[in-house]
């Protein structure tokens, strides 16, 4: 039985699990939670977050390094950062119209006991961007800011590939650093089904059925907007310029995908994202340890669909009505808050109230939709990875038409 046979296994049966004990009994879901779950999927978590910052650091610098030619350097990373930016704006306007069409909050009642979210302040946009270099690289990865680990790994690597044969033993110390890190990832791989029941039971049986229930509509217009931008924006990505099919496409990244939704994190799930993009995909190691760790910080489709679905719904709520001119604000201010997204759960949330802000609109909102949000996030995270590999298939068929051009013309 192969590894995506038993993750999927672990989910079903953490789902019927889950349902099963908050509907008959919460006293024992919440032993279980306590001593089974919430350990087993907190472990599961943590060791596969164990390897995200040195996996991002090694990747990164190989794939800067092998990128010996500093001009195919730059016309893979802004093509990359310019096919980012442009499936997150399409993402948002598809959840916004979504949400428009469904109208999710215009006959529900927002509850009287509803208290202040307590999320942090999203950071602006100017301190985001200057926040990119760090003072102290060391320190960023010891906080885990991602994006300044990624600038370091990019100066790092491009410099190795500067300075070329000079630094061939550091370059072999990377490369086999790196083959190092996908070996631990093989190892933590091998608990993902377990892993996997244990979150989805836990994620399931907090929620329940009721608070489900009573977000119909949310989750509704949030999940059909997600598999609108997969048919759509993905499928025509892939058929048009990746040239892959999409059903080998989802196929490969099956694996990667289901561990998204189980972790609701782009960071953890990044090991597996890039196996099944090298091994499956078939795209070359030189893009994708570059353009995936780059995709697991700054490409967040998933999330910024949720944000302009949200928007609305909470705009819904308290009857502010949301102009032509404020939803483009929305459409602006959630592409750009995608850039300073973590990529671990929740933290969407966090950038949610960054967009509530642009437009005027109660930031307590957000805690009317809490109680759904952390089965949304499983699936706006898998959407996320699958935004990131559908790029590097691009980009990595962009380089492989540009190298077969260069050398039929040899």
């Amino acid at each position: 039985m192969g590894l995506t046979t038993k993750i999927l296994i672990g989910i079903i049966l953490g789902l019927i699990v889950g349902i099963v004990l908050n509907a008959t009994s919460p006293e024992l879901f919440t032993t279980l939670d306590n001593y089974v779950f919430d350990p087993v999927g907190t472990l599961f978590v943590k060791a596969i977050k164990m390897i995200v910052v040195p996996l991002v650091f090694f990747s990164i610098v190989a794939g800067a390094a092998g990128i010996a030619d500093p001009k195919k350097l730059g016309r893979v990373g802004i093509k990359t950062i310019l096919l980012y930016l442009a499936t997150t704006a399409i993402a948002i306007s598809i959840g916004l119209t979504m949400a428009n069409v469904i109208n999710p909050g215009e006959s529900t009642t927002i509850p009287t006991n509803v208290e202040e979210a307590e999320i942090k302040q999203a950071p602006p946009i100017k301190e985001t961007l200057l926040n990119i270099i760090p003072d102290n690289p060391v320190t960023a990865m010891a906080e885990t800011s991602m994006l300044q680990v990624i600038a370091f790994s990019l100066f790092f690597g491009i410099a190795m590939a500067l300075l070329g044969s000079k630094v061939s033993t550091v370059k072999n110390f990377i490369d086999q650093s790196n083959e190092v890190m996908i070996k631990i990832v093989h190892m933590v791989m091998y608990v993902a089904p377990y892993g996997a029941f244990a979150l989805m039971a836990r994620a399931i049986g907090s929620a329940g059925t009721d608070i489900i229930g009573s977000m119909a509509w949310y989750m509704i217009a949030v999940v059909g907007a997600l598999l609108l931008h997969v048919a759509i924006t993905y499928t025509t990505l892939l058929t048009l310029l990746a040239k892959i099919n999409p059903l080998r496409f989802f196929k490969a990244m099956g694996p990667a995908i289901e561990v998204a939704f189980t972790t609701s994190s782009s960071a953890a799930t990044l090991p597996v994202t890039m196996e099944c993009a090298e091994r499956g995909l078939k795209i070359p190691k030189s893009v994708s340890s570059f353009v995936l760790p780059l995709g697991a910080t700054i490409n967040m489709d998933g999330t910024a669909i949720m944000q302009g679905v949200a928007a609305v719904f909470i705009a819904q709520l308290y009857g502010i009505p949301l102009d032509f001119t404020a939803q483009l604000t929305i459409i602006l201010t959630a592409t750009l808050a995608s850039i300073g997204t973590a990529a671990v759960p929740g933290v969407g949330l966090i950038t949610l109230a960054m967009v509530l802000d642009s437009v005027g609109l109660p930031v307590s909102g957000i805690a009317i939709i809490l109680g759904v949000d952390r089965l949304l996030d499983m699936t706006r995270t898998a959407v996320n990875i699958t935004g990131d590999a559908t790029v590097a298939a691009v980009i990595g068929r962009g380089e492989e038409k540009r190298t077969e051009s260069k050398t039929s013309a040899a």
